[in-house]
This record gives C-alpha cells, sequence and structure tokens, in this order.
C-alpha cells in the first residue's frame, strides 16, 4: 500500500466554528477535542481514515497573507464529494460564496473561502 495523507493542521481562530462548518457541509465528525502545544486547544474533525487538526494557540494571531507567495503556504484543501451540487448548496447556505467552477478530467470542482480565509476545494470524480 503506498502512503497515504493522515491529516493536516491549520491554525483557525475558532476551533470550535470551524469544525461546525466542516461537520455541516461535509458531514464529518469530531474525532478528538483538548490541550495542544503550547497551550493551546486543537479539534480534530474528519473522518475514520483521515482529518484536520484545527489549532488555535490561545493567544493573539497574525494574518498570513496570500499562500500563494509564501513558502510553505497552504494553498487550498481538497475535498472530493459524491454529490457536487448537494455540497454547494449547503456552502451557499452557510453563506460561503463559491467561484472557480471547472469540468475537466478527471472531474468536476468548485471552491470558496472560509472565515480564516482558507480555500477549499470541493471535487466530484
Amino acid at each position: 500500500m503506498p502512503a497515504q495523507l493522515e491529516h493536516l493542521n491549520i491554525t483557525v481562530a475558532d476551533p470550535a466554528a470551524t469544525a461546525d462548518m466542516l461537520t455541516e457541509i461535509f458531514g464529518w465528525r469530531i474525532r478528538w477535542q483538548g490541550d495542544a502545544k503550547g497551550a493551546g486547544f486543537t479539534i480534530h474533525v474528519g473522518t475514520e481514515d483521515t482529518y484536520v487538526a484545527l489549532y488555535n494557540p490561545r493567544k493573539d494571531l497574525t494574518e498570513a497573507g496570500d499562500s500563494y507567495t509564501r513558502v510553505v503556504g497552504l494553498n487550498h484543501m481538497a475535498v472530493v464529494v459524491d454529490d457536487l451540487d448537494a455540497i454547494e448548496a449547503k456552502v451557499k447556505e452557510r453563506g460561503y460564496e463559491p467561484h472557480s467552477h471547472a469540468d475537466y478530467e478527471p472531474g468536476r470542482r468548485f471552491y470558496f473561502h472560509e472565515e480564516n480565509g482558507l480555500e477549499i476545494e470541493v471535487v466530484q470524480y
């Protein structure tokens, strides 16, 4: 079996709010939450196999700026779904603006930005 990605760890302003958004839109669940590195707090949200760790250091944060112009900038996170149109409806219900729709091999996709500035790609193969 080839190696597979287990998780991403992302610093966010409010882990609970971001976890709520991810569970509502993608049907994920909270796997774990608690104290974390540097007196921070983390919520792990995802599936049995993979998750996103939503970290907050419990202190003031600075804006990240444009990730596409920084080394090791997280440009976007992609999530594969079975029903792109249903997920886009959920994204819109939460007040996000889908953009950059594309339909090319190997699948259809769109993107949206959430409150922390994280761009999320949603793709259906």
